[in-house]
């Protein structure tokens, strides 16, 4: 049986996630987390195969989850789930380790292929990703987003979908200072001057969430 860990912070996403996965016959979650501290001890006390991970977990990110597991658990495959499209985010994640991005819009048999190919040894890469790996080569310069560090990506994101400073604060877990901070280093590494524009830039590079 391939055990499987999955780790969101929404209760609804984490059911509808489990009775895909515990419907499969060699398949079974052993575990579930809305909380990244917990998601870190369960791997450090628990066994698993497979971990299923959403990029926007409250407090600290996906990303970060990531970076904290990989020097302990070089060969544990991590699937990273998103809300967002498979944009430079999915690069960040591969880069920093994951096993595969899958965005939640996806059919639930790639969801339980990716989880059996990532089981198996193997990355998880789809046709948009492969494109965008494809692109990544050939392009010459970096691009305005490319600056931020993964939280300030983060935060651009949600703000780029519309959120306002205290709904992201509420989200991730921050102060509502401490997201104005970033959202002031975004704009000024992105050289923006408000949302508005920041939301444009997102929609002309396919930055802005389909949620």
């Amino acid at each position: 049986m391939i055990r499987v860990l999955i780790a969101d912070d929404h209760p609804i996403v984490r059911k509808g996630l489990k009775e895909l996965v515990s419907g499969e016959p060699d398949m079974t979650v052993t575990a579930e987390s809305g909380n990244g501290l917990e998601v870190l001890r369960l791997i450090e006390t628990e066994r698993f195969d497979v971990v299923l991970l959403d990029i926007s977990m409250p407090g600290m990110s996906g990303l970060e989850i990531l970076q904290k597991i990989r020097p302990e658990h070089p060969n544990l495959p991590i699937l990273v789930l998103s809300g967002f499209p498979e944009t430079e985010l999915a690069m960040r994640t591969l880069k920093a380790g994951a096993s595969g991005y899958l965005n939640k819009e996806m059919a639930p048999e790639e969801l339980v292929a990716a989880i059996r190919l990532v089981h198996s040894g193997r990355k998880y890469v789809s046709p948009a990703v492969a494109e965008l790996l494809a692109n990544s080569v050939s392009r010459a310069s970096e691009t305005p987003h490319d600056s931020l560090s993964d939280r300030e990506y983060q935060v651009m994101l949600l703000l780029a979908a519309g959120k306002t400073v205290s709904e992201i604060a509420s989200e991730i877990s921050l102060s509502v200072k401490t997201v104005s901070t970033y959202r002031a280093r975004i704009l000024e590494k992105m050289d923006l001057k408000n949302n508005a524009e920041l939301m444009l830039y997102a929609i002309r590079n396919n930055l802005a969430a389909r949620v």
